[in-house]
């Protein structure tokens, strides 16, 4: 797009073998999510997934952000596609050679095998969303960051639009058979791809004021102490990012439950078709942005669009009815572009060029620090808690009359604690000095030190 400022032909080739890999990343967790919960109708099966996916998300963020800032990051990405590439492999031949019966066993070792082994693959994948961010920064000037961080989005979105429609379908139609063949194919069109495309990253200059914490940390690959060091050194930022973990805190709901509330109400085919529509309000969010920025003050966005993205949450479980939750789920879409667009832009300007890859992963680890927790905790309360106080339990009967009862309104009211918690969370951020100090540090500092020539101002 023109109004992109850089090295727009290779950012935009970055762009489209992220696309490639994140569509086969996501399609495979969307339908290892879908299978599981399919093969053994166990809500609580669904939530342990995902609390061990948050877990080892949060526990590799650190160490891909070292990976990312020690090495070349195409090379770093190529290691992601490729590693990903030879676990669905393994994954495939595990799918291959298991008896079918025994992955319809919630307890069943070949079923957690199967999960485990897919779940390493995606996660090798989280090395690309630490590098891209990184080398946003190298290839694109600053004033059209923002505008280049809505493209990711976007990305992120129209693979969200593709895999949810072909996860649901593949899942039902065959299993995970022809899930892992697509991945296969599409992992290694994209190591060929990326392969063929040129990044002339350059030398990495140290900023100005970094040079201390950077002799503190020779020799030190993955050196927590001194990337603390950097984000307590901007004033504002750690609060930012322990508010991002606790509205992770609170997402973890939905890792866990969204899929059973939503497979409550339509089939798996219906449900990866309505992702698939949902995911449009990501692509349009994201494409917004690209045109609009994210304004002069992204810290004060990133928290108001939070506060619209908690009102949704409270809002559209109200009613069990599919119409509510696709106009609250498309709403949401919308509106997540703005506040990742609006943080990686925050991270971009106010942390060191060479310690980005540290930040992003530290940030990534600890905001997802908090999900696991949730989404191991919540499943069980949800099932042996929510679920029977809406169905027969003192919910039902005090409130089933206009809220109504059942299984999905257990799951609805989860949601609906969680839209308060996080408006209040929200409110008082909004309030707190560390915003103030945040939101001042923004506009008062001047860009990082990149690679000579990168991101120069060259018109689109």
């Amino acid at each position: 797009m023109r109004h992109i400022h850089g090295d727009r032909r290779t950012f935009f080739h970055l762009l489209v073998s992220t696309l490639l890999v994140s569509v086969i990343n996501f399609t495979v967790w969307f339908a290892i999510t879908f299978y599981v919960y399919l093969q053994t109708r166990s809500v609580f099966a669904t939530g342990v997934l995902s609390g061990i996916f948050l877990a080892l998300t949060a526990s590799t963020g650190i160490w891909f952000g070292s990976l990312v800032d020690h090495h070349a990051k195409k090379l770093m990405m190529q290691v992601s596609a490729v590693a990903s590439l030879a676990l669905y492999a393994v994954a495939f031949a595990v799918y291959q050679v298991t008896p079918k019966e025994s992955f319809t066993d919630p307890t069943s070792g070949a079923l957690w095998a199967l999960v485990m082994v897919l779940m390493f693959g995606v996660i090798a994948g989280n090395i690309r969303t630490i590098a891209l961010p990184t080398l946003v920064t190298v290839l694109i000037a600053e004033e059209s960051r923002g505008r280049a961080n809505g493209l990711v989005g976007t990305t992120s979105g129209v693979s969200f639009l593709v895999t949810s429609v072909i996860s649901g379908v593949l899942v039902g139609l065959g299993g995970m058979h022809w899930v892992l063949v697509l991945a296969l194919a599409v992992l290694g069109a994209a190591v060929v791809h990326l392969a063929l495309v040129p990044v002339a990253e350059g030398a990495r200059p140290v900023a100005e004021g970094a040079a201390p914490v950077l002799e503190a940390a020779a020799g030190r690959r993955v050196d927590l102490r001194g990337t603390i060091g950097v984000v307590r050194g901007v004033p504002g930022l750690m609060a930012l990012i322990v508010f991002s973990a606790f509205n992770n805190l609170l997402g973890g709901v939905f890792m866990a439950l969204m899929d059973a509330y939503g497979l409550s109400l339509v089939s798996v085919e219906a449900w990866g078709l309505l992702w698939g529509v949902l995911s449009t309000g990501f692509i349009v969010g994201g494409l917004i942005v690209s045109r609009t920025g994210v304004g002069a003050n992204p810290v004060r966005l990133l928290l108001a669009v939070n506060l619209l993205l908690w009102t949704v949450t409270l809002l559209f479980p109200v009613r069990s009815s599919i119409v509510l939750l696709a106009a609250g789920m498309y709403l949401y879409m919308l509106f997540v572009p703005y506040a990742e667009a609006a943080e990686q832009t925050i991270l971009q300007k106010v942390v060191p060029f060479e310690r980005q890859g540290r930040v992003f992963g530290f940030a990534q680890s600890v905001e997802q620090a908090a999900s696991p927790l949730t989404a191991f905790l919540i499943s069980p309360v949800a099932q042996f808690v929510f679920i029977p106080f809406m169905t027969d339990g003192a919910g039902a009967r005090a409130i089933g009359g206009w809220f109504g009862t059942g299984a999905d309104r257990g799951l609805a009211l989860v949601f609906m604690l969680t839209g308060v918690l996080g408006i209040i969370a929200t409110v008082l951020a909004l309030r707190s000095r560390p915003y103030q100090r945040l939101s001042r540090r923004y506009a008062e500092q001047p860009a990082p030190a990149v690679p000579a020539g990168a991101g120069a101002g060259v018109p689109g």
